[in-house]
């Protein structure tokens, strides 16, 4: 004879077993979606690349502990397209892992790349296998210029979105805060060879001409270089008010230790690509006090928007976000968000699809609705700058201290 108190734990066994099964199902049939992330994680650039990695990771986390997307999962594929034989980013590892990310049947979207030179190695390889990207950093113009479409968008269909704006912003804006805020007269401008680099000195230069500043020469350095001595003693003997670089780590970390020896007293700034810890540990102090460097979108660390977002990021990787942290959030977040329309209308979730669906999407985020112009660009074009000032109290990777901000770039 089965008591009630038996029965009773009869019931509530077999609910549980039931529970257990009903649980078990939905496991089973939940879909697993790849997303990639590709950054370049080895080489002078690698403690951005983790940080925006980290940001796009917490989008995708997020989503999946809230089961945000009914059906699906989502997991990060994380590739390196930089190498130890560049120091930094590799135009031929990138085109190799997009070639990877294409040849994936399971991934849908990607997040990425960090650098320009490696997006135009991307570029057609993606739009050949229809795979919408959004890069939280890359700025050079070309890659979504509809002048060169047939050239980075051979099968037509923008596949290249962007979280920040672009370098025909970044640069002439600063151009106008060395014209219209710091009020130099002459400059000596430098890059790195690098695509981003090269387009964002030009775009510099441009508006720098049109400022009525003076542009006393232009040379280029080769990243893996160890000595630009000669290139400083002969812009040492032009006596500029100011130097501009344009391009990345591996030779702005070199540039800023040389040029601090040389060119002690010379105002000196760059783009985003001086923007980040490496500058501070790698360069360090006194080196760097005083650069002053841009972000091609708006300065959100500091906002009570963003808290929740550093205190989360600090939390779950311990080490503090930057404005690209949050760029690259952003773009996890429009995935998301593209993936998540595309499951709750019953459509089939596709590579072609969420291109679509990210094309035409409006998305809240940190910075704002984040939607994108025809080409795939970002339609807002704020430019932050910042002057590096060293705080002693403070870590010195943690960028949100040593980088002083110091308002929006007067806009060209």
């Amino acid at each position: 004879m089965i008591t009630r108190r038996a029965a009773g734990q009869l019931l509530a066994a077999t609910a549980a077993a039931a529970a257990l099964g009903t649980g078990a199902t939905q496991a089973a049939t939940e879909k697993t979606l790849d997303i990639g992330i590709d950054l370049s994680l080895t080489g002078a650039d690698a403690d951005s690349a983790i940080r925006m990695r980290d940001g796009a990771q917490l989008a995708f986390d997020n989503a999946n502990d809230s089961g945000s997307i009914p059906g699906y999962k989502l997991r990060a594929v994380v590739f390196d397209d930089g190498t130890a034989t560049a120091g930094q980013y590799d135009p031929a590892q990138a085109a190799t892992n997009a070639r990877k990310m294409v040849s994936d049947p399971n991934m849908v979207a990607a997040v990425g790349p960090q650098m320009s030179g490696a997006g135009k190695a991307m570029a057609p390889i993606l739009s050949e296998g229809d795979l919408a990207i959004i890069t939280p950093s890359s700025t050079n113009p070309d890659i979504t210029n509809p002048r060169f479409a047939a050239q980075f968008r051979p099968a037509g269909k923008p596949i290249y979105f962007r979280t920040v704006t672009t370098d025909a912003y970044q640069g002439p804006n600063m151009a106008n805060f060395y014209a219209e805020v710091l009020h130099v007269k002459t400059v000596y401008i430098l890059d790195d060879s690098g695509a981003y680099g090269v387009g964002l000195a030009d775009a510099f230069e441009a508006e720098a001409k049109k400022k009525g500043i003076k542009v006393l020469g232009r040379d280029r350095l080769d990243p893996k270089a160890s000595d630009y001595t000669t290139a400083l003693t002969k812009i040492k003997a032009l006596n500029p008010q100011a130097i501009y670089y344009g391009g990345v780590m591996g030779a702005g970390v070199k540039l800023a230790k040389q040029s601090y020896d040389i060119l002690p007293k010379v105002i000196k700034g760059g783009g985003d690509g001086v923007y980040g810890p490496e500058m501070l540990t790698a360069a360090g102090f006194p080196a760097a006090e005083g650069w002053y460097a841009t972000i091609a979108s708006p300065h959100l660390t500091d906002s009570n928007k963003a808290a929740e977002f550093v205190k989360l990021f600090k939390t779950k990787f311990g080490i503090p976000p930057d404005d690209y942290s949050i760029t690259s959030y952003d773009a996890g977040l429009v995935i998301v968000a593209a993936i998540t329309e595309l499951a709750k209308a019953h459509k089939p979730i596709t590579k072609a699809s969420v291109r679509n669906a990210i094309q035409n999407i409006k998305v809240p985020t940190i910075q704002g609705t984040v939607s994108f112009d025809a080409n795939g660009d970002l339609t807002d074009r704020t430019v932050s700058v910042f002057q590096i000032k060293e705080d002693k109290a403070k870590p010195l990777n943690d960028i949100s201290a040593q980088y002083r901000y110091i308002g929006v770039a007067p806009q060209a």
